[in-house]
């Protein structure tokens, strides 16, 4: 049997067959300390097998000193906390979980744009505290979906879920890509390909879909909020260094921004002082794709991939590298 580690704990469901097959392992943030790149290397270096979270640091160093590691399967869509180079560089395979996850990070991507749009945490800690004592005509009041824009930055699959929610609400959708996606799927979504600069300008609501990388790095910065409608939202459930924190707070407080809905953060776990204070931005801790569905089948995914790496086997399910 192959040791098998695990960067944190994960839905038992999906672990049943790999624990059956292989000694697995489980680091606990919770109890031992964020795993930091020292940790990483110990937990890693007698593995055959290591599943992080895209939380976790697999870097060149990291990997390095794995010398029994045949595998690193990602939980998760996005690999850009792992140096896939490296990994090339020493036979390591990448895998990652696509799909499964979809459809609870589109939902999720939308109730962070419904709560910012109609002041839904404001309201609700407005009830709490006592403040609630009559109806008033003018109290809160928000964005009306029907007929706005929403810019998606990224059509893949989570986009385009993103899109057909959008459609629901009656919303018109236009999106930015590196180039334009197949025709007959932009025009069932009856999503616009723009420009970044165009996206920007039209756009109710900007909803980031797209991978981080060194084109993609602060695609949101200062340049990019002077160019949006002072009344549009910010949505991102994609990764927090897409946007210029610094650039988006200062966008909030001087109103060229109205409000934001995140789920991501630049410096994740850390969150910039002024979004935390901010009442028309809505804030959570990296729960796209939590739900009970969706985690349990990205942790299958994870151990299918194992199982079949570890059993020397020629297709490997999800390999990026």
């Amino acid at each position: 049997m192959s040791k098998v580690a695990l960067t944190r704990p994960l839905p038992e469901a999906g672990l049943a067959e790999l624990r059956a097959a292989h000694t697995v392992e489980i680091y606990d943030p919770a109890i031992d300390g964020d795993a930091d790149e020292d940790r990483l290397i110990t937990m890693a270096q007698d593995a055959e097998a290591l599943i992080p979270t895209v939380a976790d640091s697999i870097s060149e160093r990291v990997l390095a000193a794995s010398s029994h590691l045949r595998i690193v399967a990602q939980f998760g869509v996005g690999t850009d906390n792992i140096d896939l180079d490296a990994a090339r560089a020493h036979g390591i395979v990448v895998t990652n979980t696509p799909d499964v996850l979809t459809d609870a990070t589109a939902d999720f991507a939308f109730a962070l744009l419904l709560a910012a749009a109609r002041h839904l945490c404001a309201a609700d800690q407005f009830v709490r505290d006592g403040a609630f004592q009559r109806w008033e005509t003018t109290m809160m009041m928000g964005m009306e979906l029907r007929g706005k824009v929403l810019g998606i930055v990224g059509l893949g699959r989570i986009g385009r879920a993103m899109a057909r929610r959008a459609l629901g609400f009656g919303m018109r959708v236009m999106y930015h890509n590196r180039r334009p996606i197949n025709f007959t799927i932009a025009r069932r979504l009856s999503a616009q390909y723009v420009s970044l600069e165009e996206l920007l300008t039209q756009s109710d609501v900007v909803s980031l879909h797209c991978a981080l990388n060194d084109e993609s790095y602060h695609l949101l910065d200062a340049a990019a909020f002077d160019r949006m409608k002072p009344s549009a939202l910010l949505v991102n459930t994609a990764r927090g260094p897409l946007v210029d924190e610094k650039a988006l707070v200062r966008a909030l407080r001087e109103g060229q921004l109205a409000g934001a809905g995140l789920d991501v953060f630049e410096q994740e776990p850390a969150v910039h002082p002024g979004l935390l204070d901010h009442p028309r931005v809505v804030l959570a801790p990296h729960l796209g794709s939590a739900t009970v569905e969706a985690r349990t089948a990205m942790a299958r995914m994870a151990a299918e991939a194992v199982l079949a790496a570890l059993d020397g086997a020629k297709s490997i399910p999800h390999r990026v590298v």
